[in-house]
């Protein structure tokens, strides 16, 4: 029994723990949820919630709201490089920085900082809770998302997500290869290194196909397995050669039953001109 919830703890099948909040580090449902949220009492990974105001975000009318395209992408890589070297300065090392592009209240404006260790995550936040930035007090937690690959919405990076900002999957607002060399020496972060791998894959490249669910992000399909249009064409042939072989058997018995008629009314014409012949 034991084995058995530890194979489905954090999983879909998990009806105690809160699958989506293991997985992202929020959920819709807030504390509200019929699940349980499970804090870490150590990570290497820490949140600031709703900590990016997005300019995009405004309301019409404001000075932000006018902004172009070209001074939207500044002011975020602005934002950027000054968050990834205070925590970099103050806290530790710092592996991965992700900010959520998304809308849901749960999400907007989140960014999450992975460090080298688990000790200056512990420092960050504690220290961070305490500290204001642009006249915001901060909100910092330890979050439990590991794998920024299963938590990031697939379609979104690939401008196919269908439920918009409001996608329960992360929207990781990218930065642009500039950028990504100054601060990461051009390290790609862990989401787009497994795609990568994904996509240079022996299996892949043999033609095996991207097998993704079409829910955001998540869920990888079965690989080297067979697909419903396997089994249906299998089903297929069976009955098209069960088809064809009763056919050829009613089509043979019947070529067989036309060849003894033949030969019973041959005999038959034989017999009468053998007793014809008699009367003679």
């Amino acid at each position: 029994m034991a084995d058995y919830l530890a194979s489905i703890f954090g999983t879909e099948k998990d009806k105690v723990n809160c699958s989506f909040y293991l997985k992202i580090g929020a959920c819709r449902h807030g504390e509200r949820c019929s699940r349980i949220h499970t804090r870490p009492t150590f990570s290497a990974t820490i949140l600031l919630q709703n900590f990016y105001q997005n300019p995009a975000n405004a309301p019409h009318g404001t000075e932000t709201s006018v902004q172009t395209e070209e001074e939207l992408a500044q002011q975020y890589e602005e934002f950027y490089e000054d968050v990834f070297w205070e925590m970099e300065e103050k806290y530790g090392k710092v592996e991965e920085m992700n900010v959520c592009d998304n809308m849901g209240d749960h999400l907007i404006g989140n960014v999450y900082i992975m460090f080298e260790r688990e000790e200056d995550a512990e420092r960050a936040v504690q220290d961070l809770n305490n500290r204001w930035f642009n006249g915001r007090p901060i909100y910092a937690e330890l979050s439990p998302v590991t794998d920024f690959g299963e938590a990031s919405c697939r379609q979104y990076e690939l401008e196919e997500c269908t439920r918009g900002g409001y996608c329960n999957f992360m929207h990781i607002k990218p930065i642009s290869q500039q950028l990504r060399r100054k601060l990461f020496g051009g390290k790609l972060p862990s989401y787009m290194r497994d795609r990568e791998r994904e996509r240079n894959s022996p299996k892949r490249a043999r033609g095996s196909g991207d097998h993704r669910s079409g829910y955001g992000g998540g869920g990888r399909g079965w690989e080297g397995g067979r697909s419903e249009r396997d089994y249906r064409d299998r089903d297929y042939r069976d009955h098209r050669d069960y088809r064809d072989r009763d056919y050829r058997d009613y089509r043979d018995r019947g070529d067989r039953d036309r060849d003894r008629g033949r030969d019973y009314r041959d005999r038959d014409r034989d017999r009468g001109r053998d007793y014809r012949r008699d009367d003679y």
